[in-house]
């Protein structure tokens, strides 16, 4: 058991990801008593047991989906009768609670102006990890942009050789315009990010849709960029401007609707938050 506890906070350090699945309920005849927990790794390995044969393999199964949505789950296997689709012949119950292990979610500022120095900071202080890029070295250090996490010092177009990006990785960029944002999204687009937002006017959007299909990128993967991104609430310091953009990337990130909480209210007959 110490292993495990040991791994947990190896994970942890390292911002990885894993599954900790416990026996929570146990009667009759069961593999494991309550208590007994396995801590299951995105590769397949694991460390400990819950049971063994058919039920290891199903909560096995189960941790790997629940890394992958983030979503607790308690699964419960009666071990009586496999002609039925029981895991065993125990005959007795076991209820197991899986629970992913993940980092925090990452906000990845690309482009170190004055807009990009105002969303590390609000990223950070809504508890994200926070990495800043840009291919000026001179923009993109702890003294340029004080309290990220990581700095990478590169183009756009080689950020996600150095960085890995997963879909609980927010891509924001606030470049310095479409000639840079041309050349660095392809890489982008091929990530797995769950959201990439850039920054700028509609216009200067289209420019860098036009340039995106001329090197033959596909329409459903350009699709994929929020643009211009944020919220609509008529910013214009970049302090609001990063408000706006990060109030987007809740919304997408917790499944809001970015409505008014007032209409809401009223929808539910008044009650508070």
């Amino acid at each position: 058991m110490d292993s495990i506890y040991q791994a947990l906070s190896e994970i942890e350090k390292n911002n990885e990801s894993a599954a900790l699945c416990t026996v929570v309920k146990s009667e009759g005849s069961t593999p494991r008593h309550v208590g007994s927990k396995m801590l299951v790794y995105p590769d397949g390995k694991f460390i400990g047991t819950v049971g063994g044969g058919d039920l290891e393999h199903r909560v096995l199964d189960e941790a790997w989906i629940a890394m992958g949505d983030g979503e607790s789950r308690l699964i419960t296997y009666r071990m009586s009768d496999p002609s039925r689709g029981d895991p065993g012949v125990c005959g007795g119950t076991v209820e197991v609670f899986v629970e992913p292990i993940l980092p925090p979610a990452m906000i990845v500022v690309i482009g170190a102006g004055h807009v990009g120095k105002a969303v590390v900071h609000l990223a950070k202080w809504l508890g994200f990890r926070v990495a800043v890029s840009d291919d000026r070295p001179e923009f993109c250090t702890p003294e340029a942009v004080p309290g990220a996490d990581a700095y990478y010092p590169v183009a756009m177009e080689n950020l996600s050789e150095q960085l890995k990006i997963n879909k609980r990785t927010y891509i924001i960029i606030t470049s310095r315009g479409s000639n840079v944002d041309q050349e660095g999204l392809p890489s982008l687009l091929e990530s797995k990010a769950g959201y990439i937002g850039v920054i700028g006017s509609r216009r200067r959007w289209l420019t860098t849709v036009k340039a995106l299909k001329e090197k033959g990128i596909p329409e459903d993967k350009i699709a994929r960029v929020h643009s211009p991104m944020g919220l609509e609430l008529n910013a214009e310091t970049p302090e609001e401007i990063a408000v706006s953009i990060m109030a987007e990337v809740l919304m997408l990130k917790d499944k809001g609707t970015g409505k008014p909480m007032k209409g809401k209210q009223a929808e539910a007959g008044g009650s508070g938050q």
